[in-house]
């Protein structure tokens, strides 16, 4: 598989996201662990380098199975993971990216995954009380005793980015970009651009849709948080199950599916920009990483551009509060 370049470290340009291995969109009764390490070694067979978790998701489940997957073929893996939205003073979840939380943190993600050290630490979400410089100063201190080796931002504004970047420098900003999803196209892309900040692309299959599969809510859990998703309710999702038949529509000229037509025209965007689809299934890693070797026309380019992005806020108000703009 071909490289993406994260600042300067080096990863697959397809990456795989372990958040739905926690049960993000399915009960914890209906997970199959070994499933989920079984789709981890698949994705390493087809050169995948870059696995991404963070400690929240289970809390530290995905964590626990991503350090089992990876026993004994570690050297040849980017771990990226995830602080600050556990706070370990109490052991509960909640926004906490204090320096004396984050190097809490990093001891507990070290031990579930079975490392020595961590390639790709983010900042999960920022943290309003917590001075990002502060936060980025913690991190140095990690790198500097080799605990982390790279620093990473997520949904992090371009303020953010400067003031994080002129302590650490950061490596990634890992954010949701995707077809439907490109607000950062003004003024965060050119942004990383002129630090030399790769970006990491979270959702880049729209939270399943793109994959052409989802055609009504009704086949959801009703715990699923999609259910209350503005991009998944009333007319919104009629509009966006529109612009998902013209990615299928331009996929089908190439013989490909609409998640690799999808993923294929972000990697069209630079090889800067490494995106993670999550699954915990081998047969979609399998589909996911076919999209390396998609090759899309200009003019597949300029119509796939031409898409308007979706309609609906990408979160509900209170994930939106969440994220730094």
């Amino acid at each position: 598989m071909k490289t993406a370049h994260l600042g300067s470290l080096d990863v697959s340009r397809i990456g795989l996201g372990a958040m739905t291995m926690a049960g993000t969109y399915t009960s914890e009764g209906a997970l199959d662990h070994d499933e989920s390490i079984r789709t981890i070694h698949r994705a390493l067979d087809l050169g995948v380098t870059h696995i991404d978790t963070a400690e929240i998701y289970g809390p530290f489940l995905s964590e626990e199975i991503v350090g089992r997957a990876l026993a004994g073929r570690r050297d040849s893996v980017v771990i990226a993971t995830k602080f600050g939205l556990v706070d370990h003073t109490s052991g509960e979840p909640d926004v906490n990216s204090s320096a004396a939380n984050v190097k809490a943190a990093v001891e507990g993600s070290l031990r579930r995954l079975g490392t020595d050290h961590i390639d790709l630490y983010y900042q999960h979400r920022v943290d309003r009380s917590t001075p990002i410089e502060e936060t980025a100063a913690a991190v140095k201190d990690l790198i500097a005793e080799g605990k982390v080796l790279h620093f990473g931002l997520s949904e992090a504004s371009p303020e953010t980015i400067r003031r994080a970047h002129a302590v650490q420098r950061v490596s990634a900003l890992q954010t949701e970009y995707s077809l439907w999803t490109r607000d950062i196209e003004a003024e965060v892309l050119p942004l990383l651009r002129e630090l030399g900040i790769g970006l990491v692309p979270y959702s880049p299959l729209g939270h399943g849709l793109l994959t052409g599969r989802i055609r009504t809510v009704d086949d959801f859990a009703d715990d699923d948080w999609r259910k209350t998703n503005p991009r998944f309710t009333g007319e919104n999702f009629t509009r966006n199950l529109a612009l998902v038949d013209e990615v299928r529509a331009i996929g089908a000229e190439i013989d490909a599916t609409p998640a690799q037509t999808a993923l294929a025209w972000l990697l069209t965007g630079g090889d800067d920009i490494a995106p993670i689809p999550g699954t915990r299934r081998v047969s979609r890693v399998e589909e996911n990483t076919a999209a390396d070797s998609v090759e899309l026309t200009a003019g597949q380019i300029a119509r796939l551009d031409a898409l308007e992005p979706a309609a609906g806020a990408r979160h509900d108000d209170a994930n939106m509060a969440s994220i730094d703009r």
